[in-house]
């Protein structure tokens, strides 16, 4: 297979067919599933900040299934958040319960996608609940207290974060089984773009890749 997966807007069969091959191999669960897809990179020293990166993308498919969201805040943007019927509504006096109790502050972690936060708590987000969230790559987006929730909560249904720190792999989510295997396919060429304009050699530099669902087997795309 060649290597360089996608020649400019033309989705290669091999992708199509990797996708197809795992939505098809997954087993029936009460669920639906995720897809996923895993990238190992080459030849990248990730000891090197300059080779670290950290970066939401919005997938023009979607992610195919409901994204959890929660907010920090306090005043008007806890009646927004609360109003949008958000998963997971934090205030202040929350937050400093959280702090107190790790085996609750990790609950929270784990039932969210995303945190957005007010701007002005931020320094009370780190204090109490950085060492939870900064592991999980959760640490919330920082937001201006008279901002509009609806168009980033909208916006935040679509978006993966695609980023290289202590491995030089990633595996994200790209959409969910009951999505069109094409759809699929643009969602993960839009992930292949983010390692275009970061890694040295772009998608070249990718030493293998894989697809799979939750829980289903993992099928080699190259």
């Amino acid at each position: 297979m060649n290597t360089y997966l996608f020649m400019g807007d033309n989705m290669t069969q091999e992708v199509l067919e990797a996708v197809k091959e795992a939505k098809e191999q997954s087993k029936p669960r009460n669920f639906t599933q995720s897809v996923d897809m895993i990238v190992n990179i080459r030849d990248l020293d990730v000891k090197k900040p300059e080779n670290r990166f950290n970066e939401e993308v919005t997938l023009p498919n979607g992610r195919g299934k409901e994204v959890k969201i929660g907010v920090i805040a306090d005043g008007e943007l806890i009646v927004q958040a609360k109003d949008a019927g958000v998963a997971l509504v934090i205030n202040k006096a929350d937050l400093e319960e959280l702090g107190k109790d790790r085996k609750a502050a990790k609950k929270a972690a784990n039932s969210v996608d995303f945190f957005i936060a007010q701007a002005d708590m931020m320094p009370l987000v780190g204090r109490f609940l950085g060492p939870i969230l900064g592991p999980r790559n959760k640490m919330p987006k920082p937001v201006p207290a008279s901002i509009k929730l609806d168009p980033l909560l909208e916006r935040l249904q679509s978006t993966v974060k695609v980023g290289i720190k202590q491995q030089p792999a990633i595996q994200i989510i790209v959409g969910s089984q009951d999505m069109s295997d094409e759809d699929l396919a643009e969602n993960i060429e839009t992930v292949l773009t983010v390692l275009d304009r970061h890694l040295d050699k772009g998608r070249n530099q990718i030493k293998s890749m894989f697809i799979k669902t939750t829980m289903g087997p993992i099928v080699r795309v190259i």
